[in-house]
Formats: structure tokens, C-alpha cells, sequence
């Protein structure tokens, strides 16, 4: 499923970078969570074009960004400092780290294209320090199901079509129930500490209402902060 962003390309850049629910919406919530993050040795799965890298970077961490395409990891490099440790990785596979490498992973909004999202969290397990955290966003079960249709229950493939300036592109994605994600989370041994169901930034009112409007009443993502509990 990820090979399409390596159709995308700079494409998706252009949409990521701006665009309401990345710059207004995931990104500002995901790094909230993530808080202080100095000095951290952080892992961004997924990292794409390298935005969430840049901000967690700036912010004084040890950013290590890895990716399935290697099309955005171009773009990744080119954004980031040379010293940032940019490579091709495919999750669900096993990660080239050792164990207990970081202490934060951050997954965002690619979860949900991971084939076997069970063994992405266990290996996410693996190469956190006991205590470490994985923030995890992705799409909003239920909104998936209320745009989609079917049983809620089903664990399935979806396709989107995404209208960029570029062209359209068709996404597929996977969809499951909250009790599937996150089952696939607490059976490598993580423990949710939260589940934010964030609001978007006030910015986003005055440049994108109806977007603005549309998310303070219905979510459009889901944030998991889960713990490697220290044994």
C-alpha cells in the first residue's frame, strides 16, 4: 500500500505540508503528545517527506526516520540535517535496529497502510528502552465506518481517492475496529496510556471552516500514547 507514495512523490509533500488535517490537525496533536523531546533518541516510522522528523528535530531530539518509500525518503533528506539517520525500512518487517534503541517511536497517519500491524507494534516494542513510548495516529475507526459503510467489525481494505494539485491518486488503507488496533498493541506487552481524540487547531477556523466545523464535532484521527512498562 505504501508504493504509492512513491507515485505521489512531491506531490504528497505539497499536500502534507499544508494541507488542514497534517499541518492543523495530526501533526500539532501527535507532537503534543509527544512533549518534551529533547535529547531523545527518537524513531519516526513512516516518516514520509520528513515534516514530523523536521519539527522533533528543531525541538533538540535524535531523530532516526525510516521509510518503505524511498521516493519520500529523497525528499526526507533533502529537508533534514545530514547527521539525521534517513533509511529504507518496511514495517512489519523486522526493524535494522537493536534492541531498546529509542526512547519514543512516532508512527503517524501510516499505521493503517501496515500489512501486519501486529508485528509493527511488537517490533516498535522491541527497539523502545523499558519506559519508552510509541505515539501512534492513524484514521478514526468510526468515521471509517460511517464514510465506508459495512459492519464496523470487519477488518478490511478501503481506497480513497486523493484530489492534489498534482492529480488524483487512489489510496488503499487498512480498516478494524478500535478493539482490533489496539489488541494488536497490548499483545506485544504495551500498555495504552492514552487515547486522544483530538481537536483541531484554532487556526484552522479562519483558513479552512469547514474543516474546522466538521472536526469539532466528529473525529477524523485517533491517537494511541502506548508504554514499554519496565520489567
Amino acid at each position: 500500500m505504501w508504493q504509492i507514495y512513491d507515485e505521489m512523490g512531491p506531490a504528497f509533500l505539497a499536500h502534507a505540508e499544508h494541507s488542514p488535517y497534517n499541518a492543523l490537525y495530526d501533526r500539532p496533536a501527535v507532537l503534543d503528545v509527544a512533549g518534551e523531546v529533547r535529547g531523545a533518541k527518537v524513531l519516526d516510522a513512516g516518516c514520509g517527506p520528513g515534516l514530523y522528523a523536521e519539527e522533533l528535530v528543531r525541538r533538540g531530539a535524535v531523530v532516526t526516520a525510516i521509510d518503505a518509500s524511498e521516493e519520500q525518503l529523497r525528499i526526507a533528506r533533502e529537508r533534514l540535517p545530514a547527521t539525521t539517520d534517513v533509511r529504507q525500512a518496511v514495517l512489519g518487517e523486522p526493524l535494522p535496529f537493536p534492541d531498546a534503541s529509542f526512547d519514543l517511536v512516532i508512527c503517524a497517519l501510516v499505521i493503517h497502510y501496515v500489512a501486519d500491524r501486529a508485528a509493527a507494534f511488537s517490533e516498535f516494542h522491541r527497539v523502545l528502552r523499558p519506559g519508552g513510548r510509541a505515539i501512534v495516529s492513524t484514521q478514526h475507526p468510526t468515521i471509517d465506518w460511517l464514510r465506508k459503510g459495512g459492519s464496523y467489525f470487519a477488518v478490511q481494505q478501503e481506497e480513497d481517492v486523493w484530489k492534489t494539485s498534482h492529480g488524483d491518486y487512489r489510496v488503499r488503507f487498512w480498516r478494524e475496529p478500535l478493539t482490533t488496533l489496539t489488541g494488536a498493541a497490548t499483545d506485544t506487552g504495551f500498555l495504552i496510556s492514552r487515547i486522544v481524540e483530538p481537536l483541531p487547531d484554532p487556526l484552522m477556523k479562519d483558513d479552512f471552516p469547514e474543516d474546522w466545523a466538521q472536526l469539532n464535532e466528529r473525529p477524523g484521527f485517533l491517537i494511541l500514547e502506548l508504554v514499554k512498562v519496565a520489567r
